[in-house]
């Protein structure tokens, strides 16, 4: 656990740790797969990565995947794909081979599941292990587009699912559990104090949520609060 005094000191706090495991990580192998969530705490961090890291990363060798998407065109206001381009990808001028957004532009969100599945088979060749995963979570405790109580939750063969949350946009495609939980290294980004007492519940006590369930088989996790987020612990 890392707990910052603020928002934007823990954005700064991600990044570095982002650089330095990159580059350990490019020492050992030729590419660097990141998983990138969406939300208001992640794009704090891509703006400075962008602004700031942008000679301390090696981009051209980092491959960057989403941990879930809303079911919306990617130039829509609610894509993560949208928030991601405008803060990180066209700043840091990423080239097109090394993005690798999920597909919404296929009628069925049930056929661009399999579609980004069998990207990442292309891509790993078995499961994905990716090296660093983001992920955010909610004031209920979801995370990527995995949502309490959901049937999404049980899944184990799939590695993209689809699924429908509370709000709008409704149709979501997800990463699943087991692809997760395969990870290298798992981040949780999580500020404000509207989520200290879910972050609590998570930590502290045997919960069914979701966030809760995001515990990497061989990988290292680091949950990631501002102050506000912490003061349930």
């Amino acid at each position: 656990m890392r707990i910052a005094e603020t928002a934007d000191e823990l954005a700064r706090g991600v990044a570095d740790a982002l650089a330095k495991r990159v580059a350990q990580t490019l020492q050992q192998q030729r590419a660097f797969s990141l998983v990138l969530a969406g939300g208001n705490t992640p794009r704090a961090l891509y703006r400075l990565l962008a602004k700031e890291y942008r000679q301390q990363i090696d981009w051209g060798r980092v491959h960057l995947f989403w941990g879930d998407e809303r079911y919306v065109p990617h130039d829509h206001p609610a894509s993560n794909f949208r928030m991601t381009y405008e803060t990180l990808i066209a700043p840091l001028n990423i080239p097109p081979e090394k993005i690798h957004p999920m597909p919404t532009d296929v009628t069925n969100p049930y056929d661009a599941a399999c579609l980004y599945e069998q990207e990442l088979r292309t891509f790993f060749g078995g499961i994905p292990r990716f090296d660093l995963v983001l992920l955010g979570m909610g004031a209920d405790g979801h995370t990527a587009s995995l949502f309490p109580g959901a049937a999404t939750l049980k899944e184990r063969e799939r590695w993209v699912a689809v699924g429908e949350a509370p709000v709008e946009p409704r149709v979501r495609l997800t990463l699943t559990l087991p692809v997760l939980n395969a990870a290298q290294a798992v981040y949780f980004l999580v500020t404000g104090a509207d989520k200290a007492e879910t972050v609590r519940r998570v930590l502290m006590e045997d919960t069914p949520l979701p966030a809760a369930l995001v515990l990497p088989e061989q990988g290292e996790l680091v949950w990631w609060l501002d102050k506000e987020a912490a003061g349930g612990i």
